[in-house]
């Protein structure tokens, strides 16, 4: 994995995040608001006059949140891979915002699971997929008649790592694909009715998703036994030590909740939007390097086994 230095928030010159029209963007649902980025993307959207429901898997955290936020905040109890959940949400949401509409949509609620992909547990893989993609457009079909409503806007929350993966955190990298074609596709399917579509592809950002991602690791390593610990350990430690660099260097939320702000109220939101030193080098890698070429790097930089 490649990190670097904190760089500072990238503004949007030319067309610039739109203070005034935050204000016209009456009511936005923000998936994952418990902590981390969610948590930090409301509290933001909050601060510019916009009601937020914090989607939180508990109302503990929610509560919480608001208090931080204050009124502009209204926990939303939301598992986004519950059906009868998400229903009870759009609903409850729905009651609200009445003839209005829903003006924003940040689908931000995701898990990272790393392992190797010969040892993986089925059932984590699927919980990966359910969660970051399954999840995702299960919310945003049960909102989709607010947003058209409102001719509002869908933000999804990808990562650099839907551009690029490294060994190990394949499974984590494919949600994140699959996320970058489901914008594209939801971009042009939702056009006709004005609703703009954007993604987010953060590099190393500071938020607790890495101290839980190497927690999960750790407990698919020892359900995964002595055989694929003797395939497998000296990899999985080359790429946690990375993982633990990263999180070191990682940057704070605030780039992303500005990329997410430009989104959700410039005049012409960019498609994709890039945040941190980090993503835009390894984007520039992918682009311009061929396969082989990236992975001597990675192979070089993650100190990885190789007999090529």
């Amino acid at each position: 994995m490649l990190s670097f230095c904190y760089n500072p928030p990238v503004y949007f010159k030319g067309n610039e995040v739109n203070m005034d029209l935050g204000s016209l963007i009456r009511f936005t649902v923000i998936t994952g608001a418990s902590t981390g980025i969610g948590a930090a993307c409301a509290l933001g959207c909050a601060k510019h006059g916009m009601t937020v429901f914090a989607g939180v898997r508990h109302l503990e955290a929610g509560e919480a949140l608001r208090r931080e936020g204050g009124k502009g905040i209204v926990p939303l109890q939301l598992d986004v891979t519950d059906a009868g959940s998400i229903r009870r949400a759009a609903g409850i949401v729905g009651e609200a915002v009445g003839q209005s509409g829903l003006s924003g949509l940040v689908n931000n609620a995701g898990i990272a699971i790393g392992s190797p992909l010969e040892v993986i547990p089925i059932e984590a893989l699927r919980k990966q997929l359910e969660v970051n993609v399954i999840g995702q457009i299960a919310v945003t079909q049960a909102f989709l008649p607010l947003l058209r409503a409102a001719r509002g806007r869908i933000v999804n929350m990808g990562s650099i790592a839907g551009r690029g993966t490294m060994p190990v955190m394949g499974p984590y990298s494919a949600s994140k694909y699959a996320l970058e074609s489901l914008t594209d596709a939801l971009r042009l399917e939702l056009q006709g009715w004005g609703i703009q579509v954007s993604i987010i592809e953060p590099g190393a950002i500071a938020t607790p998703i890495w101290e839980k991602s190497l927690h999960a690791g750790d407990e698919i390593a020892e359900s995964a036994g002595a055989e694929a610990h003797a395939l497998y350990g000296e990899l999985v430690e080359r790429v946690k030590e990375a993982v633990n660099q990263a999180a070191r260097r990682a940057i704070p939320p605030e780039p992303v909740v500005q990329a997410v702000l430009h989104a959700l109220t410039a005049a012409r939101p960019k498609t994709r939007y890039l945040v941190g030193t980090d993503a835009n080098i390894r984007a520039l890698m992918v682009k311009w390097l061929p396969d082989r070429v990236q992975d001597w790097i990675l192979t070089k930089v993650l100190k990885l086994p190789s007999r090529a």
